[in-house]
């Protein structure tokens, strides 16, 4: 999906703000000072509102009478919005906010996507498997450099969701790729990565084989060998099991 937040002078003003709030340097329940920012920004008072609206949209900010538009708790916040997710990552700042992003977006699809696969081995078509099939050559074409790796990943995993004929599981996607496309930048950018293709065709082959058990515990595989991944990279520390891949 094309990020909203992208298109034009609208959309990098809607990123702008976004990342400022994401990051604190507005904070929960601060006024917006809307003259000084259309300055800053150098946009019209117009431009500024509909790009505010957007945000809105996406529980981050409200405007009320008398208080002007401020920025709501973090609580309503649609954390599980493609964008909001971006702007998180985008914003994290430093290596312990960044690791604890990770770390959450890693839960929720150690949650997820073991699941997914068991349905995705009972109910896989012929077509699934021609695209998990293809996600993985592509895997496996050494010297394209990273963002061919990330893209061929998120290929695989997006088939494996499509696999459980679940229209809200396929929509996990949205979470499943903001972590998972982060986590490769980091891992496909170093040398010290596992090879991917083992680990993603130990799932390949037991969803071919229709066996939903042994898909989970091959995808529980896959994602202890993501953490090593960033554990390699980022030293030991406390966050085992952040990754996705």
């Amino acid at each position: 999906m094309t990020p909203y937040a992208r298109r034009g002078v609208h959309g990098q003003t809607v990123e702008f703000l976004a990342r400022r709030i994401l990051g604190g340097e507005i904070p929960e329940g601060a006024t917006l000072d809307l003259v000084a920012l259309q300055r800053e920004l150098d946009v019209s008072l117009t431009a500024l509102r509909e790009s505010l609206k957007v945000l809105a949209a996406k529980g981050m900010v409200d405007a009320r009478q008398k208080r002007g538009t401020f920025v709501r708790d973090r609580s309503d916040w649609n954390l599980l919005d493609a964008d909001v997710l971006r702007w998180q990552i985008q914003a994290a700042g430093s290596t312990e906010a960044d690791r604890g992003l990770l770390r959450n977006l890693a839960e929720v699809r150690a949650i997820v996507e073991p699941a997914a696969v068991r349905l995705a081995a009972e109910r896989r078509t012929d077509a699934d498997l021609a695209a998990l099939e293809d996600a993985l050559t592509a895997m496996g074409e050494h010297g394209t450099g990273a963002a061919h790796a990330v893209e061929s990943d998120l290929a695989f995993h997006r088939a494996l969701l499509a696999a459980t004929h679940n229209e809200l599981l396929e929509r996990m996607e949205v979470v499943i790729e903001s972590g998972l496309a982060h986590r490769d930048r980091i891992v496909h950018s170093s040398p010290h990565s596992e090879d991917p293709v083992p680990a993603h065709r130990a799932v390949l082959d037991a969803v071919r084989d229709r066996d939903p058990w042994a898909a989970e515990a091959a995808m529980r595989a896959l994602l202890d060998q993501a953490g090593r991944d960033l554990d390699r990279i980022d030293g030991p520390d406390d966050t085992k099991g952040t990754g996705g891949r």
